[in-house]
């Protein structure tokens, strides 16, 4: 489970690339180059202080988001409820499937949480059986019905 970082652990400087990462990179050669320039740094700092947003968990995952729908494949959001006991065992064999794009722990019954991205989607039933075989345990399947897009953002 992750820990909330202390107050001192973000610099302003941190805040200022959080918040501005959050509005996308621009797809150009250089594409860190605009924001070292709106930050007073350099290109090599601006990626060394992403790295560390990321070691300290600052940041969960710096990268596209890439919609597997929109090329044909699928999504799905999946839950197990993983004994205590064996959690990072489980997490550690979802967590080596390519199709998992991402896994999160909860502090509830189906406390692991995650998401399979698949480019058929037949592939998510496959996915997820197999899951259920190396684990022994249920992998619950909440397909997408709907999609929304709320402009999710969080103020450094």
């Amino acid at each position: 489970m992750r820990t909330t970082l202390p107050p001192e652990a973000l610099d302003a400087t941190d805040r200022l690339l959080i918040n501005r990462l959050q509005d996308g990179l621009p797809l150009e050669h250089a594409p860190f180059a605009r924001i070292a320039r709106e930050a007073g740094l350099t290109e090599t700092e601006v990626v060394d202080r992403i790295t560390h947003l990321r070691e300290i968990g600052a940041i969960t995952r710096f990268g596209p988001f890439i919609d597997a729908e929109a090329m044909g494949g699928a999504f799905c959001l999946c839950a197990m409820a993983v004994p205590q006991d064996r959690f990072d065992e489980v997490m550690t064999l979802v967590n080596a499937r390519p199709e998992v794009a991402h896994n999160y722990e909860r502090l509830h019954r189906l406390n692991m949480w995650f998401v399979l991205a698949c480019e058929k989607p037949d592939q998510i039933e496959q996915a997820a059986a197999q899951i259920e075989g190396e684990t022994g345990l249920t992998v619950l399947r909440f397909p997408k019905l709907k999609e929304f897009f709320i402009g999710f953002r969080v103020e450094a």
